[in-house]
């Protein structure tokens, strides 16, 4: 159904995962870097379609530094909204499947609560984000939502990381490993994200023939000072780790973003049009820690 598929974003670790899963099921596909294809950039859009007429795109070109977005709010918006306005427009008019990906900092982190529980949040919730990357993201999202190319994909995902890039756990690593000690919160409650993970479910998604807004994280929920003690666990480096409030890290850095309390994110939809349940998180960190100590990473 595929046979032109075009990676945007392709240096960053969503594409890294993305690349290895289509090699996996036997796909071909050009990964293009911001060398090659500039989303900021209508010219460079304009040209890459009418050149490679992809028949899918899967767009991971974003601005996903979240602190550095409060000093750069105009670089977020143009790459994180407005850029994904024009990759929904030349989606439509070549009629390419747009699969594009968003985050659980669309949300305040207040919760939604049923019968006086905290649920996850459905992708049906209001949406109100803190932050100028959740406002950017958003904005991308309206973008896509009101050009509405054909069969378009929203995957909102959280706490992402995976081997071809940075990443919470590589840096919490490294940092007990120096013997630093980690000082991380304990009062943000989401769900870690394997970009493996990710891929998969977007192909698998795509390959349904699904389209629309779904949630795609790992199965389960942890504080970010739980999923640290966790990471400290499998990669056997112990250091001194103690838990902070979201108040403290702000008195700490007082530039960085206000992110949501609460961000679990409901898979049901998702796991429903692809077939088969999310793999829990603690299981994902497990197989990120082989992947990354086979090929020499740590």
């Amino acid at each position: 159904m595929f046979d032109r598929i075009l990676i945007t974003g392709a240096g960053g670790m969503l594409a890294t995962a993305l690349k290895a899963s289509l090699v996996r099921r036997g796909y071909s596909f050009v990964a293009a870097e911001r060398a090659t294809l500039d989303v900021t950039s209508t010219d460079s859009i304009v040209d890459t379609f009418e050149r490679m007429k992809p028949t899918l795109l899967l767009n991971c070109a974003a601005h996903t530094k979240v602190d550095l977005c409060e000093q750069q709010q105009e670089l977020a918006d143009h790459i994180n909204g407005h850029a994904v306005g024009t990759l929904a427009k030349l989606s439509k008019q070549h009629g390419t499947t747009l699969v594009h990906y968003s985050t659980d900092f669309v949300f305040d982190g207040k919760g939604v609560f049923e019968n006086e529980k905290l649920r996850p949040y459905q992708t049906t919730d209001p949406v109100g984000p803190l932050s100028a990357y959740g406002r950017s993201k958003l904005l991308g999202e309206q973008k896509l939502q009101e050009i509405n190319p054909p069969g378009w994909v929203i995957l909102r995902t959280a706490w992402l990381y995976g081997s071809g890039g940075p990443c919470f756990p590589a840096t919490m690593v490294r940092v007990a490993r120096d013997g630093k000690p980690l000082r991380v919160v304990s009062d943000q409650t989401g769900s870690p994200t394997h970009t493996v993970d990710l891929a998969e479910a977007t192909l698998d998604l795509v390959n349904a023939n699904a389209s629309g807004l779904f949630h795609a994280t790992n199965a389960g929920q942890v504080t970010w000072f739980e999923f640290t003690r966790a990471i400290l666990e499998e990669f056997n480096a112990p250091t001194d780790l103690q838990p902070i409030t979201s108040a403290d890290w702000v008195s700490m850095k007082p530039t960085a973003a206000h992110r949501p309390t609460y961000s679990v994110l409901d898979l049901s939809p998702l796991e429903q049009a692809i077939g088969r349940p999310m793999r829990p998180w603690r299981d994902a960190l497990r197989d990120y820690r082989d992947a990354v100590t086979r090929t020499g990473s740590f």
